[in-house]
């Protein structure tokens, strides 16, 4: 009798620390990437890439460009 309940508090001993075992190998779903909200595109007015708004250079006159050198050609 004595060894039988031995055996019982090593078997739920296992059982919990294979439980535990399995919840640390699974990342929290905190741990996600976050994504990045949407952001508008906007074209190049010289060679007409599309390219994120944050990205685009403007000029006074509204037209979004691609590069500096581009810019400098302004539109076609």
């Amino acid at each position: 009798m004595k060894y039988l309940l031995v055996a019982l508090v090593l078997l739920i001993a296992l059982q919990i620390w294979r439980s535990n075992r399995r919840k640390a190998a699974v990342p929290p779903p905190s741990a996600k990437r976050q994504l990045r909200e949407p952001e508008d595109m906007v074209t190049c007015a010289h060679c007409g890439v599309h390219l994120p708004s944050s990205d685009a250079l403007v000029n006074a006159d509204q037209h979004s460009y691609c590069s500096r050198e581009h810019q400098n050609l302004g539109p076609k």
